[in-house]
């Protein structure tokens, strides 16, 4: 099973490399942007988009809504684990 977590990108750190940070619930990680750019949507646009992260790498872009949803399933999941 692969967990995607939800993610906004917040910067590109390495065009040529299609790098970028991403902001995951406050942490900010450095992952590869290469599986959501192309010509229609080059590295430099991605500023801003929300995207899902798996293993350092964002794998699709998802709209803000997803994103929240998402955040809001895992928050509750966390919660309910540590009681």
């Amino acid at each position: 099973m692969c967990l995607g977590i939800p993610g906004q990108i917040i910067e590109i750190t390495n065009a040529n490399n299609k790098l970028g940070l991403v902001n995951v619930g406050g942490v900010k990680r450095e992952v590869n942007l290469a599986c959501i750019v192309d010509e229609e949507h080059p590295v430099q646009s991605c500023i801003g988009d929300w995207v899902l992260v798996h293993v350092g790498f964002a794998l699709n872009r998802i709209d803000e809504q997803e994103a929240m949803e998402t955040i809001n399933l895992l928050q509750e999941i966390v919660a309910s684990t540590s009681d």
